[in-house]
């Protein structure tokens, strides 16, 4: 099993790299750098611009990102668990929280910087808007999954239903949480460029537009590709948290 999980490693990075040496052949031989510049030149690009991007807008972004998480996570349980505890509070917020999708981002953005200025908490609210739905959901639905027959041995055995949320119910739901949460911080990324592209002093996406601003192909990509190594090692850190603490579930 291993050596097929090897193989298809492998055949990713095969294809992954297929896709940069098409792009770099093709953006030589379009040669317009200020519309699509080679992946050597983002890479030069990106190296020149190294103190910029890492002393001031990176740790920016990162900023955003971990504070729109916590409170995506904190809000975003507390209300999966609120609605899994009480009917009331499902029938009445669930609804609300689907309709919460339906409006485009990229719309109340603007919003969020005329309420809370160019501060960091106008690009917060963008990530925690995008990032709060899959938590909840997720994490509601590994709630409501509980086995039935689980929770009535338990009731035989006189738990209380305090008891069984907490020693059953939440336990169970931690698959489900992290499936949620590997899909967020992934949209976190997202959500603090957007935020940063429509108002914002610094950050990779408020950088990413300056150079557009400036007709620098290769400084446009040069902060989205750090912008994508963020996602990636934000999700890798969320598989290896989720192995780590729950080590009774079996992986292949």
């Amino acid at each position: 099993m291993k050596q097929v999980a090897e193989r298809y490693y492998f055949l990713s990075i095969g294809i992954f790299l297929s896709f940069l040496l098409v792009w770099e052949i093709t953006a030589r031989g379009i040669a317009l750098a200020f519309i699509l510049p080679s992946p050597t030149e983002v890479i030069i690009r990106l190296w020149e611009l190294r103190e910029p991007l890492l002393l001031t807008h990176l740790p920016a972004t990162l900023s955003i990102i971990l504070v729109g998480l916590i409170i995506s996570v904190l809000l975003g349980t507390g209300l999966a668990s609120w609605m899994s505890w009480n009917t009331t509070a499902e029938k009445a917020f669930y609804p609300l929280l689907i309709a919460s999708q339906t409006i485009p981002v990229i719309a109340l953005a603007p919003i969020f910087v005329l309420w809370f200025g160019y501060s960091i908490w106008s690009k917060v609210a963008v990530a925690v808007l995008i990032t709060f739905f899959p938590i909840t959901v997720n994490t509601f639905d590994g709630l409501r999954s509980t086995s039935r027959e689980l929770k009535e041995l338990m009731r035989t055995m006189g738990a209380s239903r305090k008891d069984i949320f907490l020693k059953l119910s939440l336990p169970s739901a931690l698959p489900s949480f992290f499936s949620g949460l590997k899909v967020a911080v992934t949209l976190s990324v997202i959500g603090a460029a957007i935020g940063e592209w429509l108002g914002a002093q610094e950050g990779l996406g408020y950088f990413s537009r300056r150079m557009m601003t400036q007709f620098d192909g290769a400084g446009v990509f040069a902060p989205i590709v750090l912008l994508s190594l963020v996602g990636v090692l934000l999700f890798i850190g969320v598989v290896v948290l989720e192995k780590w603490i729950l080590k009774w579930r079996s992986y292949t």
